[in-house]
């Protein structure tokens, strides 16, 4: 997926849960840089940190850059080309974990290929990352170098399934129309969208909700709209959920994405990006006729020229996007629905809070903590990758 440069989000639990490391640090036996290994010439392993200072997490900052050595280049060294000839020259020396504490900055180098990752020097045990998303890194690659990616879409669920519920309230009761037809500042539009607009309207009581992915975020969609507006839950996972997760939700789990499609009135993606459009001409013939579909997961899982027609020809009735394939421009076809009050277009926002970026801060650095003492990362996405 074409995503702006540097935006690897959006985005799944609150930060605060995340348990500290041990102390001391590097008492564990399992860690490499444990006193009987390192060298009195270097006695903290060394993190670089792409991207701006810290903001939020001041404590916690303290003990990392007290356990650690940060480097932080520049804004010059991050762009590509100056980037490849400093890992070429080691000009950073060896280091031991990235570090990129915001989804904002930092990816000015692009994305994280080969023709990166082949450059790393070998003492590089994990890269810890702002963001839920990582199409833009190669997470098979690193793991076959041995470095653990960590995300940190666990600071971000809770952003994301509220803004989800939004998305969802919005295709039911028609509020791209109702918000449209209000700011014209036309007179008939107001009073055809008054008239009209309760014969499409709809109560979420009672709705087949479909979760595509049913991860921290999909579970923490489904808890809002189970307990907060009665609808019923089905879900498609490639990872079935045990009954421990679904029974309080009464979630329907179906074995196959078209059964899942086949039974919901509201489809929300919520899985990580995958190989192709997982939401193509095809799947699309698969929905029930009229039902609706939300996007918050990632643009590159939705053929949209395909999806512009399911909405021309009334199979989708209304859409809601956060995310676009082609960032930051907007599909036109699906612009023009949403000037009509069909689709509800948002600016790939659904993560974006002040507490989600503390907690892609905090949990960026307690997993570079986690993974240089020995332990176990908090929020790997890479782990079946790892081959030595």
């Amino acid at each position: 997926m074409a995503e702006p440069t540097n935006t690897p989000v959006p985005g799944s639990t609150p930060r605060a849960t995340s348990p500290a490391p041990p102390v001391p640090l590097f008492s564990h036996p399992g860690s490499p840089f444990s006193s009987t290994k390192l060298t009195t010439a270097s006695l903290r392993p060394r993190v670089l940190h792409i991207g701006d200072p810290i903001k939020y997490n001041p404590d916690t900052y303290d003990r990392f850059s007290t356990l650690f050595d940060v480097v932080r280049p520049s804004t010059e060294e991050r762009q590509r080309p100056e980037f490849i000839e400093a890992l070429k020259e080691k000009r950073w020396g060896d280091f031991h974990a990235i570090f990129r504490p915001f989804w904002g900055t930092g990816g000015e180098m692009g994305n994280w290929d080969a023709e990166l990752i082949d450059l790393l020097p070998e003492s590089v045990k994990v890269f810890a990352s702002a963001g839920a998303g990582f199409d833009w890194a190669d997470t098979k690659l690193l793991g076959a170098r041995g470095i653990i990616y960590c995300n940190s879409g666990l600071a971000a669920s809770e952003a994301v399934a509220d803004f989800s519920i939004a998305m969802i309230i919005s295709t039911f009761r028609q509020l791209p129309w109702c918000i449209s037809a209000a700011t014209s500042n036309v007179e008939a539009d107001f009073q055809t969208c008054h008239r009209d607009v309760t014969a499409q309207a709809h109560n979420l009581r009672g709705q087949v909700l479909g979760l595509v992915g049913f991860g921290n975020i999909g579970q923490q969609i489904a808890a809002r709209a189970h307990y907060g507006f009665g609808m019923k839950i089905h879900y498609y996972d490639v990872f079935p959920k045990p009954a421990s997760i679904t029974q309080p939700l009464k979630a329907t789990a179906h074995d196959s994405l078209e059964s899942l499609l086949g039974n919901a009135d509201c489809v929300v993606l919520c899985t990580p990006a995958g190989d192709g459009a997982l939401i193509n001409e095809d799947s699309l013939k698969l929905f029930r006729r009229g039902s609706r579909f939300v996007n918050i997961a990632r643009g590159s899982l939705v053929d949209e020229d395909a999806l512009g027609k399911a909405l021309e020809d009334g199979q989708i009735s209304t859409a809601a996007l956060d995310v676009h394939a082609n960032e930051p421009t907007v599909h036109g076809g699906l612009l023009e629905f949403a000037r009509k009050g069909r689709v509800m277009l948002t600016c790939h926002n659904a993560g974006g809070t002040v507490e989600t970026h503390e907690g892609f801060e905090e949990l960026s650095m307690r997993n570079i903590m986690a993974v240089l003492s020995g332990t176990d990362a908090i929020t790997p996405v890479n782990l079946h990758h790892i081959t030595r």
